[in-house]
């Protein structure tokens, strides 16, 4: 059985470790090993995960297949102070567990706690070459935008910025 848990500063070095397991995979066949490397590092350090959850106000999540971690993911308003569009900023699940219906229930869940705050809108990110965009789209997300984001050290993220109605 799928359960999703909300968690917060504790749970960094599970997020670290779901995180060093799915990206390479993810991101090998898009990006080179040196960038996957650069944006770990930048994104999943202690100490970007603290100021992301303590700081930038981050909800992180974890869902757990009979207790086993399998992925995680993080959502918070996408400008403070007004409610109505939420952002996505991250949903990983490990490659062995995906087609199972986990991200899924992750964004249902998500939705199911952020409407009673006044969404409307749920936004993300997804790399333009990330075949999980055909995944967003069967779920009810269209791309709003592209965006070319400078990341620093000469790399970009070249992405997609997708929006459901909620």
């Amino acid at each position: 059985m799928i359960t999703v848990e909300k968690v917060n500063v504790p749970a960094i070095p599970l997020i670290r470790e779901l995180a060093m397991k799915v990206w390479p995979q993810t991101y090998s066949s898009i990006l080179t090993r040196e960038q996957v490397d650069y944006m770990l590092e930048m994104i999943y350090s202690e100490a970007s995960l603290q100021e992301q959850i303590s700081e930038k106000g981050h909800q992180f999540v974890i869902a757990y297949d009979d207790k086993e971690p399998v992925a995680f993911a993080s959502y918070s308003p996408l400008t403070e102070g007004d409610s109505r569009i939420f952002r996505l900023h991250k949903i990983y699940i490990l490659p062995g567990q995906q087609g199972k219906g986990i991200g899924k229930k992750m964004l249902d869940d998500i939705s199911a706690d952020i409407i009673p705050l006044g969404a409307e809108i749920l936004e993300l990110n997804v790399n333009r070459y990330n075949p999980a965009k055909s995944f967003y789209e069967k779920i009810g997300f269209a791309v709003f935008r592209e965006e070319d984001i400078d990341i620093g050290n000469g790399y970009f993220m070249n992405d997609y910025v997708m929006r459901k109605k909620l």
